[in-house]
């Protein structure tokens, strides 16, 4: 296989861990403002957590997305539009007041179909809306999931390994994600029900890199077991640094064509997994490992 780097690299990632400590700090500094913005309800929401529309349009001829929303005019220009490839059916994603009524909604797109894409006509309209209720559950659920992830992460390390791999596994689980929602956030990224998909996606990601990063480690301490610990985590690191580079540039790769060929609906999904990528490779060398090196160092059995 092809390889950005040698094999073996000679790089003293643990001892510049405290660069990387400084950095990490910063971008979960990021997550928990993010964090903060959607609890308050100042963050971009989507329709999935901040109520909304979903609208589902059958025209007579299929037109460009674009055609539609300028013949809407300006009441649909923040709504998400989506054509069914081949078809004249369109989705819209878009929130709504309180006042709105289904049939207001509907008449409306009608009126702007007629006026702006004369002879084309609706054929077929339907609306289904995201209250308060359904907002609140997605919540829920959404966090409920996060939580009960990083707990099973925490829980198969420890079993696998030890309790401080796992502390070091759920430590830069627990940063990916901080740091990538934050990035989302602070840029004006909509938070949508993807974005939580792709946190999840990220956290089984990052959670199989670290492992390979560890059981190195864990052969390397049976086999040098009169070494000082961080030379022996140092070392696997660089023993597996073209195998991390190589295999998270195949996912970018892959998530990158998905966020410029994807379409609009995706565009948040394939840029939190872009971000997701970089940030997992990254934690893997500079969190996980040296968070492991850091609790054996403090531990009392150590001093």
């Amino acid at each position: 296989m092809f390889s950005l780097i040698p094999n073996k690299t000679d790089i003293d990632f643990v001892g510049r861990r405290h660069i990387g400590f400084a950095l990490s700090g910063f971008l979960m500094l990021l997550g928990f403002y993010a964090v903060f913005m959607l609890a308050t309800g100042k963050a971009k929401l989507g329709v999935d957590f901040g109520g909304g529309a979903n609208l589902t349009v059958i025209l007579k001829q299929p037109v460009e997305v674009q055609q539609l929303r300028q013949a809407l005019g300006s009441g649909f220009q923040g709504a998400d539009i989506q054509r069914v490839e081949g078809a004249s059916t369109y989705f819209v994603r878009m929130p709504v007041a309180s006042g709105d009524s289904a049939d207001v909604l509907l008449q409306q797109i009608r009126d702007g179909v007629a006026k702006g894409l004369a002879p084309n006509a609706v054929v077929e309209g339907s609306v289904e809306y995201v209250g308060p209720v359904v907002q609140q559950q997605l919540w829920q659920k959404a966090i409920w999931a996060i939580v009960i992830s990083l707990l099973c992460i925490l829980g198969y390390i420890a079993l696998r390994f030890d309790f401080r791999f796992g502390v070091g596994a759920l430590v830069a689980t627990f940063h990916d994600v901080l740091a990538v929602l934050g990035i989302m956030v602070v840029t004006g990224h909509e938070f949508s029900l993807l974005v939580v998909t792709a946190l999840l996606t990220l956290a089984g990601y990052s959670l199989t890199d670290t492992v390979v990063v560890f059981d190195r480690i864990r052969e390397n301490l049976k086999a040098r077991r009169t070494e000082p610990m961080a030379k022996v985590v140092n070392d696997s690191i660089n023993e597996t640094l073209s195998r991390t580079i190589n295999t998270s540039m195949a996912f970018l790769v892959t998530v990158v064509a998905l966020y410029f060929f994807g379409g609009p609906v995706v565009h948040s999904l394939s840029l939190a997994l872009i971000l997701g990528v970089i940030v997992g490779t990254y934690s893997s060398i500079f969190v996980a490992s040296p968070v492991v090196v850091e609790w054996n160092l403090r531990s009392p059995a150590k001093r």
